[in-house]
């Protein structure tokens, strides 16, 4: 037993040596590497997955190929599966160079170029914990900074508009209660605002977002929206909006030619469970 103890305050000794500390760290770094040559494996397994369905739908039998709208699915699996094995490389160069995985890295500015120039700066200035120089000479001068930019998003946030109508009325008299009149409103004394609405038609009709789909999107903010109440909302909107359509519809019509695009789509067919052409 003291021959064990011994042996273990050795290796405690020598843990605590600077040699010790090297190897604790060498170790970690070597774990770190092997996670990150795992992952990036198994991004390479599922691209080479991904591009083998590619192949059986380009040269297999025709009731394995794939209906032309869904070419973009495989597609958007390889940019998925193509993120990950970036990531992984870049994680596994990080270890193995020894530097932080949040350093700036110059070399990568994909898409940069393609950012509009109007979008709103917000700045944050990171500083050190301690600008005092760490031998006691006192403040440290600043010679430059590190300057990066990345895209951010504000998700849509929902709101509760509250209208209020104060009522006035004079007190030396028995004259009228005066009064704003209600705004007229596309869902009377209903839940949505017109900003609301809109939202929901170009989602449905822009977008191709269905109704089902955008109920659950807002269920995950919370907001409960069933389907029928989506398609009342476009409905009454559809109605108002008839004018404006059989406008544009006259403006049309008087025209000497007219181009439009003939390229038919595939929408649902309620009932038989597929799809139709639709032009």
């Amino acid at each position: 037993m003291l021959e064990i103890a011994h042996e273990h305050r050795g290796a405690a000794r020598r843990k605590r040596t600077p040699e010790g500390v090297f190897l604790t760290q060498t170790q970690a770094a070597s774990s770190e590497h092997q996670g990150a040559l795992a992952a990036s494996e198994e991004a390479r397994r599922r691209l080479e997955i991904i591009l083998g369905e590619l192949r059986r739908d380009r040269f297999g039998a025709k009731s394995e190929k794939l209906r032309p709208d869904q070419y973009h699915l495989p597609l958007e699996d390889v940019e998925i599966a193509q993120g990950i094995l970036d990531a992984a490389q870049e994680r596994a160069e990080a270890v193995i160079q020894g530097r932080s995985r949040n350093a700036p890295d110059h070399g990568s500015h994909r898409n940069r170029g393609c950012l509009p120039a109007h979008l709103p700066r917000v700045e944050r200035i990171i500083e050190p914990v301690s600008t005092l120089c760490p031998c006691g000479c006192g403040a440290m001068t600043k010679i430059g900074e590190d300057v990066s930019q990345r895209l951010d998003v504000i998700p849509a946030q929902w709101r509760m508009l509250v209208t209020r109508r104060p009522k006035y009325i004079c007190r030396r008299c028995s004259g009228p209660v005066v009064q704003a009149h209600a705004p007229e409103h596309v869902v009377p004394g209903g839940l949505p605002t017109e900003a609301a609405i809109a939202h929901v038609i170009v989602s449905k009709f822009g977008d191709h977002t269905p109704f089902y789909r955008q109920a659950e999107i807002y269920a995950r903010q919370g907001i409960r929206l069933d389907r029928a109440t989506l398609g009342n909302w476009s409905g009454r909107a559809c109605f108002h909006l008839q004018p404006i359509a059989d406008h544009m519809r006259d403006h049309l019509a008087m025209a000497d030619r007219l181009f439009m695009d003939e390229t038919k789509a595939p929408v649902l067919d309620p009932g038989r469970g597929q799809t139709k052409k639709f032009s």
